[in-house]
């Protein structure tokens, strides 16, 4: 069997251990972190923003790291690093331990293990990339749609902070040691080529690869095309999902309900990660980027109306629709633009511009209830955005890292 897909396993068990650094999952805290402390939802919201930017400048350096020495360090240490990043998030007492706490989780759960972790698939596939990356996004979907509830109950049954502290527990027992065990460097290095292909012969597409260094990549349409879409869905995005339960709470829905949602939240971004995996290879991405934006664009104007129970299962499938497809396109476009060499590099970059934007969702949201009382205003003009870029972007033609315009 082609060790590339024990590769996708373990690289989608961290994916899923990002949860206690990404929204999601500090989402569920933010209502217990307001009252314990003291803050206001801005005030939260400005702290998890300056939290999340000093977050996203260590990317660059650590995709530069995953490349010069390879993900399986990299994942040892960044693993170890995040689970006592939780330990300290249980620990907090005042708005400074929180910014460090924010600063730890979002750079070592959201950006750094994430980023190794699509990372050591991607340079282990390159005709299959796309199913793979959709495969560990079906893991991701999973966490998303079991992890709230896990949470919610260990909160209830523990209190927040023992919550917090067993997250980290459960990152050091999973993936510090898988990683350790199975991560490994491109397949050249040990006599085997990308996908398994037979004979020892590379494949057409590897072979025909063109690697870009960063700034290469950084001139071209494609990558800011790109960069600009991902960007808005991780801002928008986040700022959805950071106030996922004050939100909900505006239309009538109460927080168990509201963490309902995540179940077919998860549902539609699994489907929608495998799907849009299946058809990378098929339909040029630029169509894929203009319908996620399209879904989030919609996510948006729905959380104004929401009214009720009802909206529950339409809402929490318009999320996910956007989220497994923003999963897939990030985890892809960059490999199959720029080629594999320079990988690490040109995500790190490309990952510290995605945490600057799901810092700045949360406090635009935030201030927009705080200032105007509700989220229905905020939410009908950020929609303006995503839905420009997705009329745009059909128009582009794009040349891929094999020399095809697509």
């Amino acid at each position: 069997m082609f060790f590339g897909w024990f590769i996708v396993l373990a690289g989608t068990v961290g994916v899923m251990m990002t949860i206690p650094g990404q929204t999601t999952g500090v989402s569920i805290f933010i209502d217990h972190l307001i009252a314990d402390l003291g803050l206001t939802r801005s005030g939260i919201s400005t702290l998890y923003l300056f939290g999340t930017l000093g977050g996203s400048l260590v990317l660059p350096f650590v995709g530069r790291f995953v490349d010069r020495r390879g993900p399986r360090l990299a994942v040892v240490a960044i693993a170890a690093a995040f689970a006592l990043a939780c330990v300290w998030m249980g620990a907090v007492q005042d708005a400074v331990m929180l910014l460090v706490g924010f600063t730890l989780v979002r750079a070592l759960g959201q950006g750094s293990l994430s980023l190794v972790s699509l990372h050591v698939i991607a340079i282990w596939f390159v005709r299959r990339r796309g199913i793979a990356i959709g495969l560990a996004g079906v893991g991701m979907a999973v966490a998303t749609a079991t992890f709230p509830t896990l949470i919610e109950s260990l909160i209830e049954a523990a209190g927040w902070r023992t919550a917090y502290m067993l997250l980290g527990a459960l990152v050091a027992v999973t993936i510090l040691p898988l990683g350790a065990l199975v991560f490994r460097d491109r397949p050249e290095r040990y006599g085997l080529v990308p996908d398994g292909a037979a004979g020892g012969a590379k494949t057409r597409e590897a072979a025909s690869e063109r690697h870009h260094t960063p700034d290469q990549a950084r001139r071209t349409l494609t990558f800011w095309l790109f960069v600009a879409g991902l960007f808005l869905a991780s801002t928008l995005g986040t700022g959805l999902v950071f106030h996922h339960y004050s939100i909900l709470a505006e239309g009538g829905i109460d927080r168990l309900d509201a963490a309902r949602a995540f179940v077919f939240y998860g549902a539609a971004s699994a489907t929608a990660n495998l799907t849009t995996g299946a058809l990378l290879p098929r339909v040029p991405p630029r169509y894929l980027l203009s319908l996620m934006l399209l879904a989030l664009a919609a996510s948006l104007l729905f959380a104004g109306h929401l009214n009720g129970a009802a909206a529950i299962a339409p809402y929490g499938l318009l999320l996910g629709l956007r989220t497994g497809m923003y999963s897939s396109l990030q985890g892809n476009v960059f490999a199959h633009y720029f080629g594999r060499r320079h990988l690490g590099s040109i995500k790190g970059w490309v990952s510290s511009v995605l945490v600057f934007g799901s810092a700045i969702g949360p406090l635009v949201f935030g201030l927009g209830f705080d200032l105007l009382g509700d989220y229905r205003l905020t939410l009908m003009v950020s929609a303006v955005g995503p839905l420009g870029l997705a009329l745009v972007a059909p128009f582009l033609r794009l040349v891929t890292a094999d020399g095809r315009v697509r």
